[in-house]
């Protein structure tokens, strides 16, 4: 189904078609309880070699790659278990070989030498061209363990521009392209201001974003009890944000510039070469990925074998993190199954 159709579908009629069976349900949680395994993979970045932590909850279908964005890793996301049951876990029960990759500077994944410097010393580090480096590489290992299975990529937020040069640079080694709350060019205003190579991200940072773009009188989507465990395991990827007054997690901050690069009008990639069938998939509260974003970035995807772009009630940029994530887990499911 092309976008102008499913634009036409009431929304609760596109929500409604992704909810998962009670089976697959069952499957997915019966799922969780084997272990995940760990991978590595070496990628050479501003001439330092770092080494990638990659999560795998392994199965005999195609692979999925799952790529994070800007400011919490794949443990907290792909891999955030909410009653039971995570999105790696989904992936697992309905076939597919399931990743998850760990930028530098993320989660499991090694830090960059500029992380141990004053942070106005050098520019933004771990900008979308070393993102796109890194998935590179881990592709590259999971060849080594699935050398002839399909690659697709699903990609959140800021991962959506690493994942689209990706695609772009590795043509045969993409299969299918999913793009969740991705970013798109806007025409604002440009940030004059140097911006640091590093940035420090707590929970009061993080907190708000599970209302971000909600209306005013609906419902905090998770209890707070959900949230403060989530923040509690988010500053535990750092192992010394709880040396920082308040505790704060290290990230790289050249993915935040570039969303700072894109909504001051900057085309950061040339969306024409990606050729890959591509779904574009948000929440009806993203405020990171409007309705204007979501068309732009369709319009532009001119040349890909397939376009689709559904909205899902009931959820904001954080959808995977909130109750309607299965209905996100099922679409993208669905759209990787065709």
């Amino acid at each position: 189904m092309k976008r102008r159709d499913l634009m036409r579908l009431p929304m609760y009629a596109m929500a409604m078609s992704a909810l998962p069976s009670p089976a697959g349900a069952m499957a997915a949680s019966a799922a969780a309880s084997a272990p995940s395994q760990r991978y590595a993979a070496d990628c050479v970045l501003d001439g330092q070699s770092l080494r990638l932590s990659l999560v795998r909850r392994a199965g005999i279908g195609p692979v999925v790659l799952y790529v994070h964005g800007a400011t919490f890793p794949c443990d907290l996301s792909v891999g955030w278990r909410m009653q039971g049951v995570s999105w790696l876990d989904h992936l697992q029960s309905r076939g597919f070989d399931a990743w998850g990759l760990d930028f530098a500077g993320y989660g499991r994944s090694e830090r960059p030498a500029v992380f141990a410097a004053d942070p106005h010393s050098a520019p933004p580090w771990g900008d979308y061209r070393m993102g796109a480096a890194q998935i590179a590489a881990a592709i590259a290992a999971i060849r080594r363990e699935r050398p002839r299975a399909p690659i697709h990529l699903l990609a959140h937020s800021w991962g959506t521009l690493p994942a689209r040069q990706a695609a772009i640079e590795h043509p045969d080694a993409v299969s299918k392209l999913v793009l969740f709350g991705p970013v798109a060019t806007r025409e604002g205003p440009r940030e004059n201001a140097p911006a640091p190579a590093w940035a420090l991200i707590g929970a009061a940072e993080q907190r708000p974003r599970q209302r971000s773009g909600l209306p005013a009188d609906a419902p905090t989507p998770v209890s707070a009890e959900e949230i403060e465990r989530w923040c509690a395991a988010y500053l535990a990827t750092d192992p010394d944000s709880a040396a920082r007054s308040p505790p704060a997690v290290r990230i790289p901050n050249a993915p935040i510039a570039d969303i700072d690069r894109l909504w001051a009008g900057e085309s950061l990639v040339d969306h024409a070469r990606v050729r890959q069938p591509t779904l574009i998939v948000r929440g009806e509260w993203d405020h990171v990925t409007t309705d204007a974003d979501a068309a732009r970035v369709y319009a532009e995807l001119s040349a890909a074998a397939e376009r689709r772009d559904v909205k899902i009630s009931g959820g904001n940029h954080w959808l995977h993190l909130q109750p309607r994530r299965t209905a996100l887990w099922s679409t993208v499911s669905a759209f990787l199954s065709d």
